[in-house]
């Protein structure tokens, strides 16, 4: 299993998951001129997804919905309310192949299991996702408020994780760009992880499979690669992981060709 980030934050969000039969974006909220740049980088085209698996309905999560979808019908994984959002406020071109699934199911699709769980933020049916092949298993959890043991619970077993470290705490209270009312929407259990919030979460669900850990969603006012990378090296010399591969993704690099 491969993963690439083609963006991740504020200003758009989309992975690329490749196995040896299927290929799937998690989220598309780069433009769709962007979407298919960065497929064209890992020599990919439209045609070749199978899957499109969303996590919520936010601006920064659906951005190149419609636009793609002058291109055919996309193949759309979400939930039904998150549905029932992209048909009152989306125009499709082509309207999208639906695969509805239920909030905590797994699915089997070709070489991959998709299992998707409920996760506290703002949004009308908010998922993360754990995708498992022959060979990996890699939890996906991006825009979330607070962990549950059911997140840890699903999370546990990981050879790979992609995972928001959005702020540092102190950062965020010291911005003069924010008002109080935004401030108190991130740090709250509808908003983002914290820095300190995902390397606890991955310090207490580390263990000696996994491998790779892809830092994601970063502030670019309230965080920094060197903070949010200190923070989670730091929580990973406590656990009996060893030599994983801590990665941090930056906005608007895409970073290409992960073994997970």
């Amino acid at each position: 299993m491969q993963l690439a980030i083609l963006g991740t934050g504020s200003s758009g969000n989309c992975a690329v998951v490749t196995t040896d039969s299927t290929t799937s974006l998690v989220d598309v909220g780069l433009s769709a001129r962007q979407t298919v740049k960065g497929l064209d980088l890992l020599g990919l085209k439209l045609d070749d997804l199978d899957g499109i698996l969303l996590t919520h309905e936010h601006q920064d999560h659906i951005r190149g919905l419609e636009g793609l979808s002058r291109f055919g019908a996309l193949p759309l994984f979400c939930t039904g309310p998150t549905q029932e959002y992209l048909l009152r406020n989306l125009h499709f071109r082509t309207p999208p192949a639906w695969n509805l699934i239920q909030t905590g199911s797994i699915i089997e699709y070709r070489d991959l299991q998709i299992e998707n769980f409920p996760v506290t933020h703002d949004a009308v049916d908010p998922v993360g996702y754990v995708l498992t092949s022959a060979e990996a298993r890699l939890g996906i959890l991006t825009d979330l408020g607070t962990i549950t043991e059911s997140i840890r619970d699903r999370l546990r077993g990981s050879t790979a994780l992609f995972v928001e470290a959005n702020y540092d705490p102190q950062l965020l209270e010291a911005d003069t760009k924010r008002p109080w009312t935004t401030k108190q929407r991130i740090a709250s259990h509808y908003g983002h992880l914290s820095n300190d919030q995902a390397a606890e979460l991955v310090g207490e669900i580390a263990h000696p499979g996994l491998k790779t850990v892809v830092l994601g969603h970063l502030s670019e006012d309230c965080n920094s690669p060197e903070l949010a990378v200190n923070r989670m090296r730091g929580a990973l010399e406590a656990t009996d992981a060893q030599d994983v591969q801590l990665i941090c993704a930056k906005r608007c690099q895409p970073k290409l060709k992960i073994e997970v």
